[in-house]
């Protein structure tokens, strides 16, 4: 098995961080790289991410996130909020960024810039928020990957009341809201699942050839 599989083997949703490691500097700056280079559907990156070490502020969000002992237990919490609303402004903004990354000039790329608007701007608030959330994912995939390069542990969760997490984090006046909260340090040696083995489809039930 090659390093990846064998990394991907080794992940699992820790249940159980051992409070006294904590994630070096460097490896942060590599996780919160990764994130930054993550896929987004057109490369507009609709969120903003927090990253949450302060011991009472995570003591505040375990009481809204149903008690979970990640929360405090973590060396950091990554929070992915998503934008709720957005207008032109979000896509001028990254052609702008494209013009100067590229040197490219900011007309030529107004064809592009008019396509987006057309398949973005048009739809309903929810459907905005919904289409922001997904992107969230795609970070979130990416750095639990590259964690689990650094063997650095996570623990993806949902199970948390967002519109207190919006409140605690003053979201809402950001127009952000919570998709989902990724612990990451260290597993305890008293976390008895990750001895467990992985349990997935198998390949015939999961893959299609056609």
């Amino acid at each position: 098995m090659n390093n990846i599989l064998e990394n991907r083997t080794w992940r699992y949703a820790t249940k159980k961080f051992d409070s006294t490691k904590k994630v070096s500097a460097e490896d942060l700056e590599s996780l919160l790289e990764a994130t930054r280079l993550s896929a987004s559907s057109y490369g507009l990156q609709p969120y903003h991410v927090f990253v949450v070490t302060d011991q009472a502020l995570k003591e505040r969000l375990r009481g809204v996130s149903w008690g979970q002992s990640q929360i405090t237990d973590a060396s950091h919490i990554i929070v992915f909020a998503h934008k709720t609303d957005f207008g032109p402004e979000l896509i001028d903004t990254y052609l702008e960024n494209v013009s100067e990354t590229r040197n490219i000039p900011a007309e030529s790329l107004k064809g592009y810039g008019d396509f987006m608007k057309s398949k973005l701007l048009d739809l309903s608030t929810d459907s905005k928020a919904n289409w922001t959330a997904k992107q969230t994912y795609l970070a979130l995939g990416n750095v639990m990957q590259a964690a689990a390069e650094l063997k650095i542990d996570t623990c993806p969760m949902e199970g948390f009341e967002a519109e207190k997490y919006n409140e605690i984090l003053e979201l809402s006046e950001k127009n952000l809201s919570v998709s989902v909260v990724l612990p990451i340090g260290y597993r305890s040696a008293e976390d008895d699942t990750q001895h467990y083995a992985k349990v997935r489809q198998s390949k015939e039930e999961l893959f299609t050839h056609i």
